[in-house]
């Protein structure tokens, strides 16, 4: 028993370790050049905001559209923002958003979130989503394909606009941005960007009107384009899922890493399905029309550029015609009501991984206990509490059999000094003796057991829940999500694990004791780089596992006076 319940803290110890590196490279702070950089990037909406109207305003350059089925961008690498003729950028602002809008093919260009800070110390600087340049570039841009020699705005036409300056106004719930592109050919093309108040849904429409001699056909698409750095995931513990996804109501939700694009690229054909770029809390994704058949495609371009999008069938609109390509784009966070109501499956880019079966039960519950108290953190508690009573039962009867071990710890150290170093007998004596106290050896070691999938159930979904991003707890505890700045509650776990150790039966061999008594130490260094959710969890659930132990301990040791 000494050996497997060894081995037991050994493999958690281990998992935790691993736990705590796929924290570390989604959490740890970042090199202070790095970080300034970040923070210029994220600072630059008054700059652009200045430049809006002058012109000069830098804009993605992809280049051609090639003559081909699949709408692409260029295969130029895009080594840094360019200067593009005629390109403006068109400001808009609502209650939720802060986005800016290239004329160069109607492409989405920067997006900023007026709900969510970089950071709890930098309320005022808003989180950038999208970017139009390295080494973070991306966008969501969309346009119309036609056959070789035929024109259509593309992603890379140039538009006209009246306005240059959209905001929501108090008491108005939409607010409609329009850009007009003339084909020489006769035909009109409306963009039209629709923004809700309270929603992170745009529709985005492109009105063809054929006011001239001939037919027009075209094919409507939308795509995401994003850069990737190239790093890879930990072998043991994946980190927060960087990438493209796409659903189909036949194969559901699948991944589409980066590497995947590059080796066979997308091509399937879906109804009811959407595509999108996921980044830890946040997403963009197209989603098009529900009843009507898409091409889903992704591309991997030079510069460690990836492209994820979906184009319609051919629309061929007569003379004095008219026809509207729609789709809907969401940029924001993975908020899972919301997104569920977005389209099917959406909701599911919050991935919590090969544990979803837990992780979103208590997704569930803990929101229903943040909606009862008001704070994140004390929903972590009862929820603890929750999982304790639900496996109380289990516990009990396995703390009964750790205080039957400790009752039995004499007889058990006779034996020892009885057999010396004939390991062979000391087993089979300790085994007849265990057998007739009718005491099971593991039964100790089913506690820790049955809460390792709820401890990293709980890690993911500290990881993918956007809404516990910068959850507060209480006095020093700002963000559930990130470490205890003080180590406060590191510790007071650590003393908690300690504690337990008293409780338990101490192994017999003195080197096993040293070991068991280090552990919580070890631990202690590995939760004080874990989100203090995570730490909050482990601390409370071992309260309650040592006032449960201690009562149940007390009283066989009562009834065996």
């Amino acid at each position: 028993m000494d050996n497997i319940r060894l081995l037991l803290m050994a493999a958690v110890a281990f998992l935790s370790f691993s736990l705590y590196q796929a924290w570390q490279r989604d959490y740890a702070p970042k090199p202070q050049v790095q970080q300034a950089q970040q923070q210029q990037q994220v600072a630059a909406p008054s700059a652009d905001m200045a430049r809006v109207h002058g012109g000069d305003e830098p804009s993605m350059n992809m280049g051609a559209v090639p003559d081909v089925d699949v709408p692409a961008a260029s295969a130029t690498p895009v080594v840094g923002a360019v200067q593009t003729a005629g390109s403006k950028k068109i400001s808009v602002e609502t209650d939720l958003f802060r986005i800016l809008i290239d004329t160069r093919g109607g492409t989405l260009t920067d997006a900023w979130l007026e709900q969510y800070p970089v950071s709890i110390e930098q309320q005022d600087v808003k989180l950038k989503l999208l970017m139009p340049v390295p080494p973070e570039l991306f966008i969501a841009q969309s346009g119309l394909k036609s056959g070789k020699g035929v024109e259509a705005p593309t992603h890379e036409a140039g538009y006209q606009a009246k306005s240059f300056d959209y905001k929501l106004a108090d008491g108005q719930n939409e607010l409609v941005v329009d850009l007009v592109w003339q084909g020489a050919n006769g035909v009109k093309v409306t963009k039209r960007y629709r923004f809700q108040r309270d929603s992170y849904a745009i529709a985005v429409e492109h009105i063809v009107e054929n006011t001239g001699a001939k037919p027009w056909s075209a094919r409507g698409y939308a795509q995401l384009q994003r850069m990737h750095d190239g790093k890879t995931q930990s072998v043991f513990m994946a980190r927060a899922y960087v990438g493209a996804a796409i659903y189909s109501p036949d194969e559901k939700y699948q991944k589409i890493p980066f590497k995947k694009m590059a080796e066979t690229p997308l091509s399937q054909d879906v109804t009811g399905g959407w595509v999108a770029m996921m980044q830890h809390y946040f997403i963009g994704a197209w989603i098009p029309p529900a009843n009507e058949p898409e091409h889903f495609y992704s591309m991997a371009l030079p510069g460690g550029r990836y492209v994820v999008g979906a184009y319609s069938p051919v629309v061929s609109v007569a003379p004095g015609e008219s026809h509207t390509f729609g789709n809907r784009l969401v940029i924001g966070p993975k908020l899972q009501d919301k997104l569920a109501k977005m389209a099917p499956g959406l909701e599911l880019t919050a991935d919590y991984g090969w544990l979803t079966i837990l992780a979103k039960p208590m997704f569930w519950l803990l929101k229903w206990f943040q909606h009862l108290f008001g704070n994140w953190g004390w929903a972590i508690i009862f929820l603890t509490i929750t999982i304790k009573l639900l496996f109380y039962k289990l516990s009990e009867a396995s703390y009964r059999s750790m205080a039957n071990m400790r009752k039995l710890a004499p007889r058990l150290k006779a034996l020892k000094d009885r057999y010396g170093d004939d390991k062979a007998r000391l087993n089979q004596a300790m085994m007849e003796m265990y057998k007739k106290e009718k005491i099971n050896p593991l039964g100790g070691c089913l506690p820790m057991v049955v809460q390792i999938p709820f401890f990293i159930s709980l890690y993911w979904v500290l990881m993918e829940a956007v809404e516990l991003r910068q959850a507060p707890f209480m006095l020093w505890i700002k963000d559930l999500s990130i470490a205890d700045p003080y180590f406060v509650l590191p510790v007071l776990m650590g003393v908690t694990m300690l504690a337990q150790q008293k409780l338990n039966p101490a192994p017999m061999d003195p080197m096993q004791q040293k070991v068991m008594m280090a552990l919580p130490i070890v631990f202690t260094v590995f939760f004080a780089f874990f989100p203090a959710g995570l730490v909050l969890y482990w601390f409370t659930n071992n309260l309650l596992s040592i006032a449960q132990q201690y009562v149940i301990t007390k009283r066989i040791e009562v009834s065996a006076n």
